[in-house]
């Protein structure tokens, strides 16, 4: 109801801008045969700059208004993902506790009661951690102190994504594989944690997007010898190439009626592009249509293993090994 509301209110206000839009076009057409007639130069060009504001106004105030009206639609579907992503891991401990309590259970029934808590925690907390990211990616703090910045093998980091995501999405391991493009160490100078936030972002969404098996490569290499990039490809069901920027905004998701039923709150890759960027690098994606898988790309500046040894106080030689 809220949806069809809203969507009423779209129309609504898009006709009332365009009959208000005619009706200026009419009133300055009718003034400038009227003093064209009269031979009033100076009302005439009066007249038309006048209305030519009018016009310009109507315009854009007909533009940020359906801007957002649309805005509050995502927030709104943002809010009920959320309200979902928290509810259902809740329900599903609350029911195996209450079994727990309730009814005597043999060691191995406990132990996979215990598995599938400690999943559903796992899940409640990447969300609330999700909201609270977002808040930060939207004030510019995700990493303001430079002196937090540590020299990360992005090789390292990257592997433990990917086995973290075998694990939690219980994938086989030939599903997901890594594919080592560079001759040498690639180190980059940022905040471990936030990174691997980017990486498993990026990596949740490739498998949720792939309903038809999950085939996911993560590729690392070395761009013009001083950009790290980590490209990671999955199979499944692409993005329209119009959609390709706004799946970087915040609250945005791929709009599709059989996509509407994967569960997310529209913000992952709103925080994976905000952390790259944070480290003075970025994320973009690419994708050749509906059904011919998704690329993600991160783009970060490489710190060379000189000036890592520095940073960690290493020798150089034990950092390139």
């Amino acid at each position: 109801m809220n949806i069809t509301r809203r969507r009423g209110a779209i129309a609504f206000f898009i006709t009332l801008g365009i009959c208000l839009v005619g009706l200026a076009v009419a009133l300055n057409v009718g003034w400038i045969i009227l003093n064209v007639h009269q031979r009033h130069v100076m009302f005439l060009v009066l007249g038309i700059c006048f209305f030519s504001v009018l016009i310009a106004g109507l315009i854009l105030n007909t533009i940020f208004l359906v801007r957002e009206v649309r805005r509050n639609e995502r927030q709104d579907s943002f809010l009920n993902a959320v309200t979902h992503e928290l509810k259902t891991p809740i329900a599903s401990i609350r029911l195996y506790l209450e079994t727990l309590q309730r009814r005597p259970l043999d060691d191995a029934q406990r132990q996979e009661f215990y598995t599938r808590m400690m999943e559903d925690n796992d899940r409640l907390l990447h969300t609330v951690e999700q909201v609270l990211r977002a808040g930060e990616a939207n004030a510019k703090g995700v990493i303001r102190n430079a002196k937090a910045r540590l020299p990360i093998d992005l090789r390292e980091l990257a592997s433990e994504a990917l086995a973290e995501t075998v694990r939690r999405h219980h994938l086989e391991p030939t599903q997901v594989r890594l594919e080592d493009r560079s001759p040498a160490a690639v180190y980059v100078s940022g905040n471990a944690q936030s990174l691997r936030t980017a990486i498993l972002n990026v990596l949740d969404n490739a498998v949720k997007y792939s309903p038809g098996g999950v085939h996911i490569t993560a590729e690392l290499s070395v761009l013009r010898g001083n950009v790290a990039m980590l490209r990671i490809t999955d199979k499944g069901v692409g993005i329209p190439p119009p959609q390709l920027k706004r799946v970087f905004h915040r609250f945005y998701r791929v709009g599709s009626r059989e996509l509407s039923k994967i569960k997310g709150t529209g913000l992952g890759l709103f925080i994976t592009r905000a952390i790259a960027r944070e480290h003075g690098g970025d994320a973009t994606a690419q994708s050749y249509g509906a059904g011919l898988g998704t690329t993600i790309t991160l783009q970060l500046p490489l710190l060379s293993a000189t000036a890592a040894a520095a940073q960690t106080q290493a020798p150089v030689a034990e950092i390139v090994s």
